[in-house]
This record gives C-alpha cells, sequence and structure tokens, in this order.
C-alpha cells in the first residue's frame, strides 16, 4: 500500500522508467521509496516476460546478485552483536586454511611469485573488500583471473567449504587492508556464519533474517510452484552500449537452471532471488522508527566508511570512483560525484550485476530501491537517474 501518496510527485520518475522500457534498454523496472518506514512511492513499468507479454507486477521475483552482499554482511554483524566473532579478528581463528596468506609480487610474472603477507585478513577486510582476495571475471588477463578460473573459484557446484579450500592455495592481490578489489570475500563470510553460526548458511538466513522479516519471496532455489513468477533475464544486443536499444533473452545465465535447480554453494555474494516486497521489508529493518535488525551503533557502523584514509573503490574498465568508500556490506559517497544526487554524501548503497540497487540515506531518513533484469547493469545510468529523481521528489538535494 501507497502511504502519503498525495505528500509527493514520483511523476518524473515513473516517466523517465518508461521512457527506458520504450527504448527498449529495460524490459521492466520496479521501482520504490522509503521515507523513513512509510512507503511513499511504489511503481511497476514494462514486462517481466517480454516473449510472452506478461505485465511486471510487485510479486515478481529477481536475480538480485550482488544485492545478496547486504544480507551475508547483517548475518556476520549478527554474530558479532552475539558476541560469537569482531571485526578484527584474524580469519584464521575461525578459518585455519586462510592464515599464513601470500601476496603476488607487484611485478609478478607468473602465479607462484609471491611474498609473505604482512598481516592477517580480518573479518573487517572481507566485509570492505580490502582483503586482498579477488573474483575472476571482472580482471581478464592477469593472473589471478587465470588462476581463480583454473581452479573454477566460481564453481556454483562445489560448496563454501570447498571454496575455502580453493582459495588457500592461491595468493592475495595485495596486502589486507592495503587496497580495494571487489571479490569472493562475501562468499568466504558465508562460510564464516556456517563455522561460527553452527548452522547450513541458508538455514541461519531463513531463522535469523528471513523468517523474523516476514521474507517469504527470498531464495537461493525458487520453488516450482512459484518460478512462473520469475522475471526473464536479457542483456543488451551491443554490452558495450549501455544505451543501445533492443534486448535478448537470456535463459541460460549464469549458468544453466540458475536460480531454479539447487547447487551446493549457497553464495552469499550473489546467490539469491528477491521481490520487490522482500527488498523493501529488509531497508525497512535497517531504517529508524520500529525495530530494527541490528543495534542502532551497528547500524551507524554499518553505513560508515571503514576503508583506510586514501582507499576508494574502483572497477577494471571502469577506473576510480574517489568519492565511493565503503562500508560494512555496501558503497558509501564521501563525496556526491557527478552522476549522484547532489545531497547524497553520506548515503550506503549497493546493486546487482542484472541492475538491482537499493540505496538508503541516514542524513535524510530515505531509501530506495530498484528492480529490473537486464545483465552487466550494476550503476547504469538508469539507476541513477532514479536515485536523482528520487531525491528531488522528496526534497532532499
Amino acid at each position: 500500500m501507497i502511504i502519503n501518496q498525495t505528500s509527493y510527485d514520483f511523476g518524473e520518475v515513473n516517466s523517465a522508467m518508461q521512457r527506458y522500457v520504450d527504448r527498449q534498454i529495460l524490459a521492466g523496472v520496479s521501482t520504490a521509496v522509503l521515507v523513513g518506514r512509510e512507503l511513499v512511492h511504489q511503481q511497476c513499468s514494462g514486462w517481466a516476460d517480454i516473449e510472452n507479454a506478461i505485465p511486471l507486477r510487485e510479486d515478481h521475483l529477481f536475480r538480485v546478485f550482488s544485492n545478496t552482499k547486504l544480507i551475508t554482511s547483517i548475518a556476520v554483524l549478527m554474530l558479532m552483536e552475539d558476541g560469537l566473532l569482531q571485526l578484527d579478528d584474524p580469519l584464521e581463528n575461525y578459518l585455519p586454511q586462510l592464515g599464513k596468506r601470500h601476496v603476488l609480487k607487484p611485478d609478478a610474472r607468473y602465479i607462484g611469485d609471491t611474498e609473505p603477507a604482512r598481516s592477517s585478513i580480518t573479518i573487517r577486510h572481507l566485509l570492505t573488500h580490502s582483503s586482498g582476495l579477488s573474483y575472476g571475471f571482472l580482471d581478464p588477463g592477469s593472473l589471478l583471473y587465470q588462476a581463480y578460473n583454473e581452479r573454477k573459484v566460481m564453481n556454483a557446484q562445489a560448496t563454501l567449504a570447498e571454496l575455502v579450500a580453493v582459495l588457500a592455495d592461491l595468493p592475495l592481490r595485495f596486502h589486507p587492508g592495503t587496497a580495494w578489489e571487489y571479490s569472493i570475500a562475501t562468499d568466504v563470510l558465508a562460510r564464516l556464519v556456517e563455522v561460527v553460526g553452527g548452522q547450513d548458511f541458508d538455514v541461519f538466513l531463513e531463522q535469523r533474517i528471513l523468517q523474523p522479516l516476514a521474507m517469504l519471496d527470498t531464495f537461493f532455489t525458487v520453488p516450482e510452484a512459484k518460478r512462473d513468477r520469475l522475471t526473464a533475464y536479457y542483456v543488451g544486443t551491443d554490452p558495450a552500449n549501455l544505451l543501445q536499444r533492443s534486448l535478448k533473452r537470456i535463459d541460460k545465465s549464469p549458468y544453466p537452471g540458475a536460480f531454479v535447480t539447487p547447487v551446493a554453494r549457497k553464495s552469499g555474494g550473489g546467490g539469491l532471488v528477491f521481490s520487490l516486497p522482500d527488498m523493501l521489508a529488509l531497508l525497512r529493518s535497517l531504517m529508524p522508527g520500529g525495530d530494527t535488525i541490528l543495534r542502532p551503533d551497528t547500524l551507524a557502523l554499518m553505513m560508515r566508511n571503514q576503508l583506510a584514509p586514501g582507499l576508494h573503490i574502483g572497477f577494471p574498465g571502469f577506473g576510480a570512483a574517489p568519492g565511493k568508500g565503503y562500508g560494512l556490506g555496501g558503497a558509501v559517497t564521501v563525496q556526491a560525484g557527478p552522476m549522484d544526487p547532489p545531497g547524497s554524501a553520506g548515503e550506503f548503497e549497493w546493486g546487482g550485476i542484472a541492475g538491482t540497487h537499493w540505496w538508503i540515506s541516514p542524513r535524510h531518513n530515505i531509501a530506495g530501491v530498484l528492480m529490473t533484469q537486464r545483465q552487466m547493469s550494476f550503476w547504469h545510468p538508469f539507476s541513477f537517474e532514479f536515485k536523482r529523481l528520487a531525491y528531488r521528489a522528496l526534497g532532499a538535494n
């Protein structure tokens, strides 16, 4: 239900999102905005399935990919609040295989050309992607890209425990805490939750987060009875052109049967499917004005930049984002850039590779979510436009 629906005008948001649908840049897109915990905007535009002419509804399911990292980070912070771990604990206290790390030398020509790590990986390093781990799909041609792919680090048929065993034999990109690189670290955190929490990762999430928040449409594997609600997945016909008109359906990405066939790995970094109402339930639990899933001091810590002075985030091929730091599970806008809303300093946010995005502004007590299914759409122009127009509608600029 829309609350305070006459208080704000989201006409510009709706028109802008419809234009992306009309131009065949997006198949369909759902947006929602919170002021505190009140839902002040919700809109579904376009199609859940173009080929079968199924309009997008609020109960459709989306592959959220890296938005999974938010819920995994919350799980780790719950264990911290339980007194079972501390953020600066060495990782080998819990996962001994990942102690005594080695780091690739800056001019390394082969994967074994390393030096001993100057310090241990900590849980904080994993939460902030400053551990030295990599991902194996963002940096083609690098030594770690080749090694990660040869060892099948991203193999969905390997358990989280098996992932850790594979990583034990691979070097780090840099000394822990000295740089930032997006990585498999959040899957390592999922294994940490299993070891420290004493439960399979999916069971922990179900009991500690999903059930308490009544998130009934969040899954690693979509049940057969709900598969008709899983949105179709598309890619632009020219992946190098973000605003190219026309889409191509991809039914076997990232692998055949993804999200509808059970696999061994419950990926904490990218394995979940969400509905829009479930994403809103999770965001509400991080906002003041009611019971929160974490203590207020933990939430404040989570949404504060944790990177060392001088560090910022950035991606191979896209360059640095000097105005963006990183908190415990999402980026933090230290200084608004040209694509950001002018009033977005202090914002906590992240997205997924298929175009799902969330953001929380503690400064303005607002939050937003956008959900769509277009491959390679992390920080795409449509997500920035939605955010800028939402801030404007809320008077938060």
